[in-house]
């Protein structure tokens, strides 16, 4: 296990730090009894980068927990007063989709399943920080031992035989064919269609069900996070959003294409990704999306795009990722950059507002926390956040179990594609649960 990405130095002295040559287990199956031990917490944050290398560094690797009830912010206005307090811990948070109703004059009627909030963060009463070849534990004493002792089930395989589709086949091919005229009209350029997969009454273990999902499809910005009752076991391969010192930094997805058996059929879908010119549109449009976003807090003339159509792979898909930087305004803060910028255009289409206006019209449940953010802020104001997909939300409280997952439409798009590759981008998470799509 390494994890060689610097952390800022606002801390504490560590009540103890472990090297990782000294624990009497494996680091990953550390690692997973900490996990467990971690969700018998009210509120869990787990950040997991996988050690997979990444333009710009992936997520650092931190568990964060505590039973403390927070007088958390359920605004954006009350996130900045909030930051304002001194500290010396990160903290850890989720921004919801439905976030967007506090940015724009927008609404969301669907019902969900689902109940988490719009914005939910906390300061953890313990935190664990991985290094190259050390644990940092910052909390009281025992807790090395409690993690060693912690029980992890023997046997906590997921069994759900089948995720029900929200939007059947047939309304997601229409409503593509739509979108397709909408564009044709001048409404949008681009709409990120997303659609719900959904049981309820399950009975899954989250943690290891967020441990085989991470297993069976690594990615350099997963993320477990517990709120009361309710989970999200993020397998996300998106950065959102990221600020180092003054430097932001966004990294779109779109284009997408599935690995191939062989390493000759690999390169040759790798070729034909990079060379498909509806997927390099997509991304361009989403890449331009990004930079007026920026240029929004950024400093005149700052923003750049390092990297256009990168090509990088997954266990299951070749993804086409961008990298847009800007140097941020001193005048403006975290709470003015995500006024600025979410929810993320990869998850939205272009123009942005029309484009959300529109998804409400066209699908059939509340994104919830999906096409959100899972994230950390530091103590030295930096940050990094995800873009929430690839994702199991979980309501134990209930057994209602769910994952979306969408594509971008262009006018170019052919509905059954589009059908296909939202199978595609569900392949890892109906495998973990042992599921099939009705």
């Amino acid at each position: 296990m390494t994890n060689n990405r610097s952390f800022p130095d606002h801390y504490l002295r560590p009540v103890l730090v472990v090297p990782l040559s000294s624990l009497p287990i494996a680091p990953a199956e550390f690692r997973a009894n900490a996990l467990h031990w971690a969700a018998r917490f009210q509120y869990c944050a787990y950040y997991e980068p996988n050690d997979l290398p990444y333009p710009r560094g992936a997520f650092s690797r931190l568990l964060a927990v505590s039973n403390t009830p927070v007088q958390a912010p359920a605004a954006l206005s009350e996130l900045r007063l909030w930051l304002q307090q001194p500290t010396q811990a990160p903290r850890c948070g989720i921004l919801s989709y439905e976030l967007k109703n506090q940015i724009e004059a927008l609404n969301s009627e669907h019902s969900s399943g689902l109940s988490f909030p719009d914005i939910h963060f906390f300061e953890p009463e313990i935190r664990l920080i991985w290094h190259t070849d050390s644990i940092e534990i910052h909390g009281p004493g025992g807790i090395l031992d409690e993690i060693l002792a912690a029980s992890v089930p023997s046997n906590a395989a997921a069994s759900v035989p089948q995720m029900r589709a929200r939007m059947p086949k047939a309304a997601y091919l229409a409503a593509v064919e739509s979108i397709r005229e909408d564009i044709l009209n001048g409404e949008v350029y681009e709409l990120n269609l997303c659609q719900e997969f959904y049981a309820e009454h399950v009975t899954i273990e989250p943690v290891q069900t967020f441990l085989q999902l991470n297993s069976a499809s690594p990615t350099p910005f997963a993320g477990f996070y517990k709120w009361q009752d309710q989970y999200l076991l993020c397998a996300s391969p998106e950065r959102f959003l990221r600020q180092q010192h003054d430097v932001l930094i966004s990294q779109p997805i779109k284009g997408t294409i599935r690995r191939g058996l062989t390493p000759e059929q690999d390169e040759e879908l790798r070729h034909q990704l990079r060379h498909n010119e509806k997927e390099q549109a997509e991304n361009l449009m989403i890449v331009d999306l990004v930079r007026n976003d920026l240029a929004r807090v950024a400093v005149t003339g700052s923003v750049q795009v390092p990297e256009l159509f990168g090509l990088y792979s997954f266990r299951h898909v070749w993804q086409m990722v961008s990298t847009v930087q800007a140097q941020r305004r001193p005048d403006c803060d975290l709470v003015d950059t995500l006024r600025a910028t979410f929810p993320m255009g990869s998850m939205t289409g272009a123009p942005k507002i029309r484009a959300m206006q529109l998804i409400e019209q066209y699908e059939h449940s509340g994104r919830g926390l999906y096409s959100g953010s899972l994230g950390v802020i530091w103590p030295s104001g930096d940050f990094d956040f995800n873009v929430v997909i690839r994702s199991l939300q979980f309501n134990a409280a209930t057994g209602y179990l769910s994952f979306q997952v969408g594509s971008a439409i262009t006018y170019d798009s052919v509905p059954e594609q589009e059908y296909d590759e939202c199978l595609l981008k569900a392949k890892a998470m109906l495998e973990v649960l042992g599921a099939t799509v009705v």
